[in-house]
């Protein structure tokens, strides 16, 4: 349907809206940009929205396993019949207009989403912000959780050229929160010169943390006792926070209380996101190595990432299976992780984007059949087949580190799930 599969602009997808009649429901919208953490951030919107007894819509990408993951309605994968309906709509309205995936599988979230009668949506952006699809709705709060290169190719070489596209997402007279301590100057200038009110992590909202729990400050709430959240890692702290600072500029029908912020942070679930599997033998007993499922991408994810594994303590080796895109800086994530894996199992990765296990253990110097002892490198053809290699070779004290793409850890967990472990 269009020649490239990244075009980034609002033109096309407006002018399709237009023949669609659509029209931008009056509910709070939460849009959520960032090089890292959106998906975390959304997560935690919409469970705690769901603790307050809202109908909440998500769009979020890419998806791990199946397409509909991208599309949910009061915590349900949008249906077939929903997404055929939508797809029918666009192809009678576009008329020869040629559209993108993400241009079409925005359109596609955003039919759906108003024919559900939400009482909130919150939107994950593709790519960057200004020209992101789904940047042709205004948000009531927007959100950029951090900056980072990534996609450099499309939104610059630097932290100022890509926070610029970013804070595209930002409104007049709207709240701008800012999910990082240290963010580019670009992002803050550029919300000031909009008149978009600044809510920044560490200054208008802020946290602290106790042995157990944690206290949550912000400009019109003040939580204190806040139990962990339940997604895995120091820096969902931060992303915790970030949503609730988006959440309390919210106008719903209801207000959020404070059990429902203890509720969400509770009931949060987000696969592939420091995701801990321990290994069962056939009678559930705990048993073989600990496997951990992390869709980092980019060297401040694999950072993170790194610092995860460091606080998460094991008897054990740490083994990695990594299957990282061709446009992706392989480098800078084998640079952030070096010093914690023990052996790596390098695996290719599908699609337009793919790049080979050879490519990967090629930085490496290390060739195909390589033995699997101490610090030696595998190679393989597919995620299966990694996956497997590193179970044989692992102990039961090791744990399996499967990261670098949605495109690894989603057939990585198609296998654990189907019965590799």
């Amino acid at each position: 349907m269009h020649p490239r599969a990244i075009d980034l602009s609002l033109g096309r997808l407006t002018e399709v809206l237009t023949r669609l009649q659509w029209r931008r429901p009056a509910l709070p919208v939460i849009t959520v940009a960032g090089t890292n953490g959106k998906g975390s951030v959304v997560a935690f919107c919409e469970a705690i929205l769901a603790a307050a007894g809202c109908k909440v819509g998500t769009f979020t990408s890419p998806h791990l396993r199946d397409y509909r993951e991208r599309i949910r309605v009061a915590d349900r994968n949008v249906e077939d019949a929903q997404l055929i309906a939508a797809f029918e709509r666009i192809e009678r309205a576009r008329d020869g207009i040629g559209l993108t995936f993400f241009e079409y599988n925005t359109l596609a979230a955003l039919l759906i989403l108003e024919a559900s009668q939400l009482d909130a949506w919150i939107l994950e952006v593709g790519m960057g912000g200004r020209f992101d699809a789904v940047n042709v709705v205004d948000p009531d709060v927007a959100v950029v959780v951090s900056i980072g290169f990534d996609h450099m190719e499309f939104l610059g070489r630097s932290l100022d050229e890509i926070g610029r596209e970013k804070a595209g997402i930002f409104r007049a007279g709207r709240a701008a929160v800012i999910g990082s301590r240290d963010p580019p100057a670009v992002l803050e200038a550029t919300a000031t010169a909009l008149g978009a009110p600044l809510k920044r992590l560490g200054m208008e909202f802020d946290y602290t943390r106790s042995a157990k729990l944690w206290h949550f400050r912000g400009l019109r709430w003040d939580l204190p006792d806040l139990p962990p959240p339940a997604l895995r890692g120091d820096q969902q702290y931060e992303n915790a926070a970030t949503a609730i600072a988006a959440l309390e500029e919210l106008k719903l029908r209801a207000p959020v209380s404070a059990a429902a912020v203890v509720q969400g942070l509770t009931a949060v679930r987000l696969v592939g996101r420091f995701q801990v599997i321990p290994g069962k033998t056939a009678a559930g007993a705990t048993a073989g190595p600990t496997w951990i499922l992390d869709v980092a991408h980019n060297p401040a994810a694999a950072r993170v990432l790194a610092g995860n594994l460091r606080s998460l303590p094991s008897r054990g080796r740490t083994l990695a299976v990594c299957g990282i895109l061709a446009d992706k800086d392989a480098d800078g994530i084998f640079e952030e992780l070096a010093a914690s894996i023990d052996a790596w199992l390098f695996v290719s990765t599908d699609g337009e984007r793919g790049s080979t296990g050879e490519s990967l253990a090629a930085r490496f110097g290390v060739q195909r059949g390589a033995s699997l002892v101490g610090s030696a490198t595998g190679v393989y053809d597919d995620i299966p087949a990694a996956c497997a290699a590193a179970l044989a070779a692992a102990d039961p004290h090791d744990r399996i580190v499967v990261f670098g793409s949605f495109h690894t850890v989603g057939p990585a967990l198609a296998w654990l799930e189907a019965g590799g472990l």
